[in-house]
Order: structure tokens, then sequence, then C-alpha cells
């Protein structure tokens, strides 16, 4: 007799044709109908099995399983159920004749029903080789990951402790888990954030956290108190804190889960098994809520419900080869536990089981859960119809427990949030950009820098913060910034505007620019400087946040706190020292002269104008370059004779004479070299500060070359 041969995933099925009502098959119809399955043309394929099945005197159980494969691939599950169960009728079905059912079935609930594209359920097989492994290590459950969550153990955040990169978890994590680099940014911690206790928790988020989600903070407590009760095989006392957890979040999936585990270690099996008949309600997809539901139902003896739960999990995890193993021990099958009975189905119902199809069920667990897609098809009162339930959700169904799914994340009450839980204690506003300290206490960035320019304590505990200070990790805590732009976006949105406002008041360089009261400065000259004091902190430190990099050099005056003239120097560099000093290279850019003087945050500012020499033509201009050559080589003669020691020092400090100028009139403040002089000749501030405000080049050569001359009079011979 003729057979069929066809490959699928690998394995090699044979249907036979051979039935002694088979005349009137046609093996050139049958060619057609495998080369349009395989154009993928199932239709045709389908109606052409149909044509054929319909010639014969009786069905032929090798073209019902052509037929109910080609339904399967084309996506008609409940037809090819039907065609399923008529081959069934004709002969006992072997496991190697369903998988394309399975997979149909299986591919459908993932891509169509749940949306879950390519693996089932979360898993894969790993790359070990081993079979069914969970790839996310709880097997995909997991209440909302959302901003309140720790990415570490992925609960709600307990005890917030906010590491210097930004990012926060919860404190027993970062201790249990010996975490060495964040997570999220693989940013390198240190080990006790520079504290001598060790780390912190962020004050403002655990209240936070307290007042928003109070029910579910309190199970949270309950639950890592009763997680260490456990550790220590305190068993009761353990129980009575999950209990108390349980009672605050009943809908806690994972909580539950650790429930059942302490009852099954307790050895209270029936209390495990509601638990975890309670998870699997919440939880209907997870395969872990399913195993542990099994385990617990075997523990106790009710071995036909424990099979079930292992079918849904062979189900749900087709390749997990351990729960194989764990249902292999359950010898009582619930569908043969008296073999052929049909005792409490409907006659009706119990009319239309195929003659043979108790002898479905083999040795083999693959046979075993394909049973119950036909029992399910037949009888709704099947002792399987609780499997299928699982395994062919309708489409209300699936999209309940999809939105059951969305709805578990966190919805911050809107009426909790007040933006008073979000002020910086400092300026009494609401954060911008959040800070925490190695202490656990928030501030703006802004505000405290302002209180370490001159304590470096904690504002609010007295913590010392040196270390802190040293390593300025100023990194902003991300979970509070994503707070405030969440749910206070309107608020952080004004803060932000009053902030730009401030900075773009800062940054104009003619209104108020910040006076730096020093020593003298010249235009194109270095001018290093060591800053010290707390109000020079702040008014470099607004410098560099503004972007300008610039502000007034003066000297002082008794009367008017510094000179009508200085010049504007521009920031090149910056060294902090751990104490909170800092070196600051700057460069002479140019000149001013104050128009009114004023204070700001405690050092001085200034209205100013900007100074630029006059320029001459003609005549002018050719009297202007021969004075200028002139007075250039008489400053190059008076340097070259200096002593060697002395022209070290000059030379380590503002470098060589620079090169004369081709055109003297080219910058608004004169040829470089010029300042260079003025500022290594031996004169007093007073007679630098007159020369620095001319605005005459010829007037300010003439001025250097009577200097030049009295200079090198007074040079002892």
């Amino acid at each position: 007799m003729e057979t069929s041969v066809r490959s699928h995933q690998g394995e090699v099925f044979v249907h036979s044709l051979a039935n002694p009502g088979a005349a009137g098959i046609c093996p050139e119809m049958l060619e057609v109908a495998e080369e349009a399955s395989r154009a993928g043309n199932f239709d045709l394929a389908v109606e052409i099995y149909s044509s054929q099945l319909a010639d014969l005197h009786q069905p032929d159980r090798g073209l019902c399983l052509r037929k109910a494969d080609t339904l399967a691939r084309a996506g008609r599950i409940s037809e090819a159920l039907d065609s399923y169960c008529l081959a069934a009728s004709l002969g006992k079905l072997r496991p190697e004749e369903l998988p394309l059912l399975v997979e149909t079935i299986t591919r459908t609930l993932r891509e169509k029903e749940l949306g879950i594209p390519g693996t089932l359920n979360g898993l894969s097989k790993s790359s070990n080789g081993e079979d069914g492994i969970e790839t996310d290590g709880d097997g995909g459950d997991d209440e909302a990951l959302d901003l309140f969550s720790c990415r570490l153990c992925k609960y709600l955040l307990h005890e917030p402790t906010t590491v210097e990169c930004g990012h926060t978890f919860c404190k027993r994590c970062l201790e249990d888990m010996s975490v060495e680099e964040c997570i999220q940014c693989k940013h390198k911690l240190s080990k006790k954030d520079g504290l001598p206790n060790g780390r912190r928790l962020n004050v403002v988020l655990s209240g936070l956290l307290d007042k928003l989600f109070a029910a579910e903070s309190k199970s949270r407590k309950f639950w890592v108190e009763g997680e260490v009760l456990w550790k220590n095989q305190k068993f009761s006392d353990a129980l009575e804190k999950y209990n108390a957890a349980v009672d605050l979040a009943p809908s806690s999936s994972r909580l539950l889960c650790q429930r059942v585990e302490l009852h099954m270690e307790m050895r209270n099996f029936s209390l495990a098994a509601q638990d975890a008949n309670s998870l699997c309600r919440i939880k209907p997809l997870w395969t872990k809520a399913h195993l542990l539901k099994a385990t617990a139902l075997s523990k106790s003896g009710r071995n036909d419900e424990a099979l079930q739960e292992y079918l849904v999990c062979v189900a749900l995890k087709p390749d997990w080869t351990k729960v194989k193993l764990e249902a292999q021990k359950v010898r009582e099958h619930p569908l043969v536990a008296s073999r052929g009975n049909t005792a409490g189905m409907d006659p009706q119902q119990s009319s239309t089981l195929p003659p043979n199809c108790t002898d479905l069920v083999g040795e083999s667990l693959v046979s075993r859960t394909l049973m119950c897609f036909f029992c399910s098809r037949i009888s709704a009162r099947c002792h399987m119809t609780g499997f299928f339930y699982v395994v062919m959700f309708s489409k209300d169904e699936t999209s309940s427990f999809q939105m059951a799914a969305v709805c578990s994340a966190r919805m911050v009450p809107a009426d909790l949030l007040d933006i008073g839980d979000m002020e910086c204690s400092l300026c009494m506003r609401l954060f911008y950009e959040p800070v925490a300290t190695p202490c656990g206490h928030t501030f703006c960035l802004k505000c405290l820098e302002r209180c370490l320019d001159h304590n470096p304590n904690c504002p609010l505990c007295k913590e010392n913060l040196s270390e802190y200070l040293a390593t300025r990790g100023y990194n902003k805590t991300l979970l509070m910034e994503e707070v405030l732009q969440r749910y206070l976006g309107d608020e952080l949105a004004e803060r932000k505007k009053i902030h730009e406002e401030e900075m773009k008041e800062l940054s104009n360089l003619n209104q108020e620019v910040p006076i730096f009261v020093c020593t003298m400065a010249f235009p194109t000259i270095p001018c290093p400087l060591h800053v010290f004091e707390p109000r020079y902190r702040l008014m470099i430190r607004r410098s560099m946040e503004t972007g300008t990099k610039q502000f007034g050099m003066c000297i002082a005056d008794d009367l008017k706190g510094f000179a009508d003239y200085g010049c504007m120097l521009q920031v090149r560099d910056v060294k902090f020292f751990p104490d909170g000093r800092s070196v600051v290279d700057t460069i002479g850019v140019s000149r001013f002269k104050v128009l009114s003087h004023g204070q700001r945050d405690g050092y001085n500012t200034a209205k100013i104008e900007y100074l630029e020499d006059k320029k001459v033509e003609a005549e002018e201009l050719v009297e202007l370059r021969k004075l200028h050559d002139s007075v250039y080589e008489q400053a190059n003669s008076w340097f070259t004779s200096l002593k060697d020691n002395m022209k070290s020092q000059i030379l380590s400090h503002f470098g060589n004479l620079p090169s004369k100028d081709p055109d003297p009139q080219a910058s608004p403040s004169g040829p470089a070299w010029c300042w260079w002089l003025l500022a290594v000749l031996p004169l007093e501030n007073r007679a630098q500060l007159t020369i620095l405000a001319m605005n005459s080049l010829k007037d300010r050569l003439i001025a250097i070359r009577r200097v030049l001359i009295f200079v090198t009079r007074k040079r002892p011979r």
C-alpha cells in the first residue's frame, strides 16, 4: 500500500493510507494538496483532503491526520481538533503524530492572544542545552517594575539608598548582594559611600514611599523581617510576618509565592496548596505558580490534581524536563483512574466520546498532555477542562489578564503627593537638580554646594562630608528627578524657569559682572588664583555654570571697596582640593571701567563698560609705529640685561617676551608685549592701574618708556 512521508521539525512521520475503504484516494490529488500546503495555500489543501475523504466509504486515518495537520497550519484549530478526534477514533494516536497541533496552539496563544513573540512565557532553551530554564530568574513573574521598584530585587524600594552615581536601591540589597558596581550605569561603587557607618537610607524618598504606598510599604517591611527570621530558622515567627505582609498586600504574587515555599518547608502542604491556588489565579500563565501548586498537591496526596497542574506546566513549557520527571512519579492519571469510566459526564456528551478515547493515554507524558485537548473539546465536564482553559484562552479572558497586568503598575495618588514633600530645606523651594548626600539627606545641587563652601558638614545632621566634598560626586538623584518630572511637572517647569532667569542675569557681563578683589591683571597675561573664601568659591562656580567662564579682577580701594578699572579674566582650568579650596588658571581678556559698584550673595559686582584704545591714522600712525618699535627695542634690551636668576623667575611665571606686533593697533587693548612688560616691571599697583586705564596706546608707550628709563638708571652696577 502507498504511504506518504513528510518531515516536520526534524522528525519523520509516516501516515499510512492503507485502508480497506481507500479505493477512492487519488495519489495525484494528494500530491497537489501537499504542494499547496508547502506553498502556504492551506485552504486549497484542506479542500482537496476533504474531497478525498468524502469519496471514501469510511474515513482514512492517515488522510484525517493530513487534513488535521493542514488545518492546524492554517490556524483553524477548532476544525483541526475535530479531524484529530476522528483520526483518534480510527486508531490510537501516537505522540509523534501531534507536535504540529501543540506548536500551533502554543504559537497562536503566544502571538495572537497574548502578544508574546517567539517564546512562550518568556522561556527558551538555555545556552547550555538544558530545557525549560527560566531566563528571568522568576519565571516572568513580577509586580510591575516601575519607577519605585528596586532594580536589584524588583520589589518596592525598602529603605531606599541612593549611591554615588545617583541611582537608588534597597539598602538591604546593596549590602546582602555585595554590589560592587551599579547595574544601571556600571559605575564602580565605593564600599561605604565615604561614611564610617555604611550606607544610609534616603530620608526624603523613604518618607515619600511610606506616604504614597502606605500598605505596600508596611507589607514590604514585614516581608523583609520575615525573610530574616526564615533565614534564622525561626519558621513560626517568620510565618507571622508573612501573614501580616500578605494581609496588607494580598495581590503580591511574589510575596504569596514565598509564603507557599515557607509553608512547604514547614510541611503545611494543605496551606501551601491554598496559597498556590490563589497564586495561579493571580498569575495564570506563570509556570512556577503551577509547579508550586502541583508540588503542594502531590505532597498532600492529591495526585489527580497534582498531575493536572504538572500538565499545565508542560503545556506552558513543553521542554521542561524537570517537571516531566516529577509528573512521572504521579502514578494515577485523573482521566484513567477508572479506565473507560465516564461517570459524572452528561450522558449525551458521554455518547459522543470516541470509543477508544481512553486508549489515547499511554505511558508517554506527551500523549497524556495532548489528551486534554480532545477531552475538553468533547466534554465541558471532563476533569481536564481546567487545563484546557489555561492553554486556550478566549479573547475576552486574555484581555482581562492583560488589563490586570497593566493595572498592577503602581499609581501615585494625586491627593497624597504634596509639593511640600519635595522642598529643599535650604532654599525652601521645590528641589532643582536634587542630590543626596552620603548621610541620606537631599538638597538642591546649588544649595548644597554653597553650604559646603562654608562648612564641610551636612547642613541637617552635621555629618562630616569631607570625603564627599573631595570627590565632588554631586550626581543628581535620578529617581527624585523622575518623580518631579512625572508628577510635579508644572511646578518643576516654573522652578526651572526661575533658575534659568537667574542664570541669564548672572551671565550678563555688562550689567552685573562678578568682581574678584585681589590683584592687578592684564590682557593676554596669565593670572593664577588660589581660591579659598566661600564667596569666591560661589563666584567661580557660577561663572562656570553660566558658561561665561569670566569675571572681573580689580585691586582693593579703601573708599569704594575696589578700583574703578580692572581686567576681565577667562577661566582656563579649575583644580579642586579635598577641603574645598581650588586653584583657578585664568588669563586676562579685556579691560573695563566700573560704572557702578554692587554686591550679590557676599561677593562684589559691578556694572561696567569695556575699554578700547583710540585708533590714529596718517602721520599720527607713522609716529606711533616709530614709538612702538623704539620702546619694544628698549624693553627687549632691559630684559636681556637682567641677571639669569631674575630672567628665570619671569620666564617661569609669565613666559617669554611676546614678539613685536606688525600692526600695533590690531588689538583693542594694544600689543600683548606691553602688558607682559607692565606685569613684570617693578611697579606699584596704583602705577600699573593708571597705565591700565589709558585708552591711548601712545600715552601707554610713553609711560612704559619712562618706567624703563627709571628702572635702568636705578639698577645697581
